[in-house]
């Protein structure tokens, strides 16, 4: 899952950055308001965290501009600012969550996940399909009730698709939720050789990864695709 941090603070940046990251996200840092649009203008996220009080603009012009471009990626404002005034401007401008600053990590964790299931219509924090489960809270993936051993991409790219269930999910869609600018990967290889290895641990279990030629891949059960 892929998501841009807008925040002028480095030392939190920093923190936010590194805690997102160790829980298997690629997260993008943009310093000022400039920044944030250009990101959000050549790439797609699953998540934008916006501060509010930036250098060279108020969060808010960045939001608006956003929702401006026709695009509805949720955002979840980070602000200092308590006021409940502030909070109705913000989310009658188009945020989908907004808290107040500090935040425990835990719980942003938590209203990220919240927010990328509701923008997909999914309410449960566990998704059922056929046999697989997936504990999106407990981070982990089960087939019939027994655990799957999964690092942190593939966990990734298994809750990407997930979400997605039945519906196409392009190879370029995976390289952007699984892989930040700075890895050094060939981009046809590396997802490929995730969804081969996610394709071996699913083996048996009635769950496919199936590919749609010149398009992408979709999951799926066997009666799904047999129907």
């Amino acid at each position: 899952m892929r998501l841009l941090l807008v925040e002028d603070n480095h030392p939190l940046a920093d923190v936010i950055c590194r805690a997102l990251r160790q829980e298997g996200y690629v997260i993008d840092w943009a310093k000022n308001g400039g920044e944030a649009d250009s990101w959000l203008l050549g790439q797609d996220y699953d998540v934008v965290l916006l501060d509010l009080g930036l250098p060279d603009t108020d969060g808010a012009d960045v939001l608006r501009r956003l929702r401006a471009s026709g695009k509805h990626t949720p955002v979840l404002v980070l602000s200092a600012r308590e006021a409940v005034d502030e909070r109705v401007r913000l989310l009658d401008l188009g945020a989908d969550d907004y808290v107040v600053k500090p935040i425990a990590l835990n719980e942003l964790e938590a209203r990220i996940r919240s927010l990328m299931r509701r923008s997909h219509g999914i309410a449960d924090p566990e998704i059922s399909i056929g046999a697989l489960r997936i504990d999106t809270a407990g981070h982990r993936a089960l087939v019939s009730d027994r655990p799957l051993e999964l690092n942190s991409r593939e966990l990734a790219a298994l809750e990407y698709i997930a979400i997605r269930a039945r519906r196409i999910v392009t190879k370029e869609q995976l390289l952007q939720a699984l892989y930040g600018w700075q890895d050094d990967i060939n981009s046809v290889n590396a997802v490929e050789k995730v969804i081969s290895r996610l394709r071996a641990k699913l083996d048996g279990s009635g769950v496919i990864i199936r590919t749609v030629r010149g398009l992408g891949y979709s999951l799926g059960t066997n009666e799904d695709y047999t129907a």
